[in-house]
């Protein structure tokens, strides 16, 4: 039989921000959390919202909840 790898994970949520789109906004979000993060695991977008001024949208904005491995 197999020996199954073992680990421990975390996951935390994090916000990405664009003036371009959601899209950009989400990967703003992981682009930046893999420069100090190990072992990214899934990247799931929870919530998409917008900055609104003067009555126009100025960014958007994507929840991301992120897993990652810990070391061990």
């Amino acid at each position: 039989m197999a020996k199954m790898s073992e680990g421990v994970y975390r996951v935390t949520e994090i916000i990405g921000t664009s003036k371009t789109s959601w899209e950009d906004a989400a990967k703003n979000a992981v682009h930046t959390a893999a420069k100090s993060l190990r072992d990214l695991r899934v990247a799931e977008v929870g919530k998409l919202d917008m900055k609104v001024e003067n009555g126009k949208v100025v960014a958007y904005r994507a929840r991301v909840m992120l897993s990652f491995k810990y070391d061990g």
